[in-house]
């Protein structure tokens, strides 16, 4: 059985310190975790690596838009080099995953499109774990809901603007995904 989160020991608050910020921030980074964990499980069920599958839903969540995506729009939104993303390409191409097609105004130009496959392949892989989360969020009222939109924005923002030391390299931040 886990441990109460406001009986557990903080990082970095203290063994004795019981305040409930502290109780939400472990909360948050045990979700974080079994996301982690989550993550990892999808990736390999679906025999892909972390790129591929930020590659992929990428793709599925522009379909969704009606947005055509090049290889430049992909290489930029996962902060990769031309030649990587030729290398994710190729690979994903192989595995069934996407198609390359003429761009349909820029004939020097590729478009890059998921597979009706991957989209199937997707929903069954988390499908039913996107319901019962679904589910979680269904049960909240309106101004709980506010309040949690609240705080992971506040925390989103917190993360966002995190401090670099001097001299130290930082990578350039991919977009919010919003989804799993």
């Amino acid at each position: 059985m886990a441990a109460d989160p406001v009986d557990a020991p903080h990082y970095w608050y203290g063994a004795d310190d019981r305040m409930p910020s502290a109780a939400v921030l472990e909360s948050l980074r045990a979700y974080r975790a079994a996301e982690t964990a989550m993550r990892r499980r999808t990736r390999e069920s679906m025999h892909m690596g972390e790129s591929d599958l930020l590659a992929l839903r990428y793709l599925l969540r522009a379909e969704r838009e009606h947005r055509a995506v090049t290889p430049k729009d992909l290489a930029d939104y996962l902060a990769i080099s031309t030649a990587s993303t030729s290398v994710l390409l190729n690979r994903l191409e192989k595995s069934g995953h996407i198609r390359r097609a003429p761009h349909p105004t820029d004939r020097r130009a590729l478009v890059v499109t998921s597979t009706g496959a991957s989209d199937d392949e997707v929903r069954a892989t988390l499908g039913r774990m996107h319901a019962r989360m679904l589910e979680v969020a269904a049960q909240l009222s309106v101004d709980e809901a506010a309040v949690v939109i609240r705080f992971l924005d506040g925390m989103r923002e917190a993360v966002d603007a995190i401090d670099v030391p001097d001299g130290a390299a930082s990578e350039s931040a991919r977009p919010a995904d919003s989804e799993a």
